[in-house]
């Protein structure tokens, strides 16, 4: 699994005018099921997401978690985080897994952020969507739970 996360001030994610998800402060999380992920992945990357301390204590060092600040996750899917444009411009998405284990597995990580004491919001898994958000800081993490990076 790959997750690009983001935090915000605000995000939200609508799919044809209507918002399926939305949350004030915390983290915005695109989420990529990769071949061969397993619930075990799924698990691996809520407590990474839930614990990730890139909020700033009172001393301004990035020392806090969304859990610690009580704050929320937006989690989106996103299968092109396993786009490979090593051998060209467009991008092949044979790294993906398929759409209905990657369905259980997004929900799978959805329900263990929840497990974890966090509020989760979603978008709408395979639709086109619009994702709005203020990002904070700007402050990007790349997670991937076979820990390439």
């Amino acid at each position: 699994m790959r997750a690009v996360v983001q935090r915000v001030k605000m995000a939200r994610v609508s799919v044809a005018d209507r918002v399926t998800g939305e949350i004030g402060g915390g983290l915005l999380v695109f989420l990529g099921v990769g071949r061969g992920d397993t619930p075990q992945d799924a698990a691996y990357m809520a407590e990474k997401v839930t614990g990730l301390r890139v909020f700033p204590d009172a001393e301004g060092k990035m020392n806090l978690s969304v859990k610690d600040l009580g704050l929320s996750v937006l989690a989106v899917s996103q299968f092109t985080l396993y786009g490979d444009v090593r051998k060209g411009k467009r991008p092949s998405f044979t790294q993906s897994e398929d759409p209905e284990r990657a369905r259980a597995l997004f929900q799978r990580f959805v329900d263990c952020v929840s497990e974890h004491g966090v509020l989760v919001q979603t978008g709408e898994f395979q639709a086109m969507m619009e994702v709005q958000l203020i990002n904070d800081g700007p402050v990007t993490i790349l997670i991937d739970s076979e820990k390439t990076f």
